[in-house]
């Protein structure tokens, strides 16, 4: 039911995990798509060549978008290469292993986690803002964290709650324009990222704590992103669309 024929995407962190994911989705949808990566070159060089195989446009950009001259020189790449675009999703980010108590977490992981997850969205929607047009998507990925905090990662559940602001206050800013924006908040999800917590004896802990009993993978993810894209969620903006298999339950 899904096509997405003609439209053009850029999904940042597209090299692996749930950004590759959204990335082969949205192509099998019919997008061109353009990702964004910041060290897996041939992570991303694969990722391309599967889009391609698919008989749509594709490519890749590097760029560090923590900062807003990398995420300049990622939106001008995009445009360059497909002439425009109608759907962004922000997916970039980073999730600190270690455990630290917030009277104990030094500035500097506090400071580096708000880059790579607040400074990196906020330059990635506001570009957005500026380049998608009447009909667009935008998709930021937060995470369930963001909505019920993480004890020992106060600095990612506060990266991640403040981009839940973020959605919201664009979705009413751009909603006149008819621009949707939403985001997508996973729970546990098998990725490279958090294979320290996934790969352990804890798993099975973890997934006991779910009620659908598993972790996602990275595709349970990339298909609420596809729908929030596509024209079936045309009347859906400033929604947080929770995939945490019911271990939160927002409503």
């Amino acid at each position: 039911m899904i096509l997405l024929n003609g439209l053009r995407a850029l999904v940042t962190g597209g090299s692996r995990g749930i950004g590759r994911a959204t990335a082969l989705i949205l192509a099998r949808a019919g997008a061109d798509v353009f990702i964004g990566y910041h060290r897996r070159e041939q992570d991303a060089r694969d990722v391309v060549s599967s889009i391609e195989a698919l008989g749509v446009r594709a490519g890749a950009h590097l760029a560090d978008i923590r900062s807003r001259e990398g995420v300049e020189s990622l939106f001008d790449a995009a445009i360059g290469a497909l002439g425009g675009l109608d759907i962004v999703v922000g997916n970039a980010g980073t999730w600190p292993a270690d455990e630290v108590h917030v009277a104990d977490m030094p500035e500097e992981r506090w400071r580096d986690t708000m880059t790579a997850n607040l400074d990196s969205a906020f330059h990635t929607a506001r570009l957005a803002a500026r380049h998608v047009g009447s009909g667009g998507r935008i998709v930021l990925v937060t995470s369930t964290a963001a909505q019920r905090g993480e004890a020992l990662h106060a600095d990612y559940a506060a990266s991640k709650g403040a981009v839940v602001s973020l959605v919201k206050s664009m979705a009413a800013e751009l909603g006149p324009r008819d621009i949707t924006v939403n985001s997508v908040a996973p729970g546990w999800v098998d990725t490279e990222m958090s294979v320290s917590a996934l790969g352990g004896a804890q798993r099975e802990s973890i997934e006991q704590a779910i009620p659908l009993r598993r972790v996602a993978a990275p595709e349970d993810v990339a298909g609420p992103i596809l729908f929030l894209c596509s024209p079936l969620a045309r009347h859906v903006t400033g929604e947080i669309l929770n995939v945490n298999g019911g271990s939160v339950l927002c409503g």
